[in-house]
């Protein structure tokens, strides 16, 4: 699965940091996230798309071998 987490953290201005506490999650999760190490759940990919205002399907997509 690809996300465009990075992207959508530089045009809110946020860090990794402030996105995990909005969301509430470490810091570490949103770096796994955004490395594609770690699937976040439904509930998780949701909190991120409500956060940023944003479908979810903006955010995350499925790579052409899923």
């Amino acid at each position: 699965m690809k996300n465009n987490i990075k992207v959508q953290r530089a045009i809110h201005n946020m860090t990794q940091a402030d996105l995990a506490m909005k969301i509430g999650v470490s810091r570490q999760t949103i770096n796994a996230i955004e490395k594609n190490k770690y699937v976040p759940s439904t509930v998780l990919s949701l909190k991120i798309a409500r956060l940023f205002k944003t479908p979810v399907e903006d955010i995350f997509s499925l790579d052409d071998t899923e």
